[in-house]
């Protein structure tokens, strides 16, 4: 178990099991990373629990236990025992205590703090004034995002027949958005990794591989409980709407980019609650994804999408994509007027005709300087640029 949560692969029969009954698995975590699919894709519900509990249930070897009446197991002799039988006292946990956690143990680790672990010593760190990219890391790799950047202001054009890339209820997460856990073996991440040599033991996982552009925008939307609209079942799926073919997301998002087809994402309320994750504004951005149109947005991950340029635009009070009776199949098409201003009105239009309001979700001054220089990133450079 890590504090990012991840816990590890299970036995592959387990998994096939799993994965072909349908079962509802769950786990047991003293961390906080008690959401769907996120301490191991195949576990959907996970419950916290003291570190005591938690070895209580790995012993019993299921949850629907009742501790107070049911056995742990049994001992040599037959008789039963109890979790009261082998829960430590107050007076053993403290002995514990005094003889293995002492204060000389931390300040002697804190005293050597910045020299670092002996491997940590003996890596080879470059003296150039700027990193020099290794081609050949699948690890950390030169990111695209100031691709194409000007000294000028780049010219804001109206968003012209858009397509949905997905149409999502209430509660996406950020992990819904940019899982942190394994890269599963069927994604487009698994495959961008095995045409570079690695076998699945070496997949690592989403969190571990954040340097990497071309793995987090595979990542993108790759949480196998995401429930998207268009898809009868839950998974990183999506419908291609010019063909109507079913593929995975980013499989889909790169079809669109090279059409040149601007993209937005359509949910409910609540988009984007969950930790703090700047990938899961930086994911969308790579795929194409130019705004999203919610019913509510979570405070952190409002910020973060204005930070990358994208455009949160929130549905009227008591509105939202099914009762303006939106498809998600639809074009949609807004222009942004260049004496915006934080929370007004903008009309989004549709090919079918329809056409309703949606309050610009810039909610400061600062907000409108950021998507000027298209999102914060961009505006840091410029700045620097200028002083320099």
């Amino acid at each position: 178990m890590t504090c990012i949560g991840n816990s590890g692969g299970i036995d592959e029969n387990l998994v096939n099991a799993i994965e072909h009954n349908e079962l509802v698995c769950c786990g047991v975590l003293s961390g906080n990373r008690n959401f769907e699919g996120r301490i191991h894709p195949n576990t959907r519900a996970n419950y916290l629990a003291s570190p005591l509990l938690v070895i209580a249930y790995a012993i019993a070897g299921r949850v629907d236990i009742d501790f107070e009446t049911e056995p742990l197991g049994q001992r040599p002799d037959g008789s039963n025992v109890f979790l009261r039988d082998i829960w430590p006292t107050r007076k053993e946990i403290h002995a514990v205590e005094q003889k293995h956690v002492i204060p000389a143990m931390f300040k002697e680790v804190y005293a050597k703090i910045q020299l670092g672990s002996t491997n940590w010593q003996k890596l080879e760190a470059p003296e150039a004034m700027v990193y020099p990219w290794d081609t050949s890391s699948t690890y950390i790799k030169k990111p695209p995002f100031f691709d194409g950047m000007t000294h000028n202001l780049p010219e804001r054009k109206p968003l012209q027949n858009a397509k949905v890339l997905l149409y999502l209820g209430d509660s996406v997460t950020t992990d819904h958005i940019s899982p942190a856990g394994s890269i599963g073996r069927t994604s487009p991440a698994a495959r961008y990794l095995a045409q570079r040599g690695l076998t699945p033991k070496d997949f690592n996982s989403y969190g571990s591989r954040r340097g990497n552009d071309d793995v987090m925008a595979r990542g993108t939307f790759a949480n196998i409980r995401l429930v998207n609209k268009f898809m009868s079942k839950a998974g990183p799926r999506t419908i291609y709407l010019p063909t109507n073919e079913e593929m995975d997301v980013f499989d889909a998002a790169e079809r669109y980019k090279k059409n040149n087809t601007p993209l937005i994402i359509i949910a409910g309320k609540d988009y984007g609650s969950g930790s703090s994750r700047d990938w899961a504004a930086k994911g969308p951005f790579l795929l194409g994804v130019k705004a999203v149109i919610a019913e509510s947005f979570e405070r952190i991950h409002r910020s973060n999408l204005v930070g990358m340029g994208l455009i949160p635009l929130q549905f009227l009070p008591n509105q939202g994509a099914e009762s303006l009776g939106l498809t998600g199949k639809e074009n949609y098409s807004f222009d942004l007027p260049k004496d915006i201003k934080p929370g007004q009105l903008i009309k989004v239009t549709t090919d079918t005709g329809k056409a309703f309001d949606v309050i610009l979700r810039f909610d400061t001054e600062v907000d409108l300087l950021f998507y000027q220089h298209g999102g914060i990133l961009n505006y840091m450079v410029r700045n620097m640029v200028r002083k320099s």
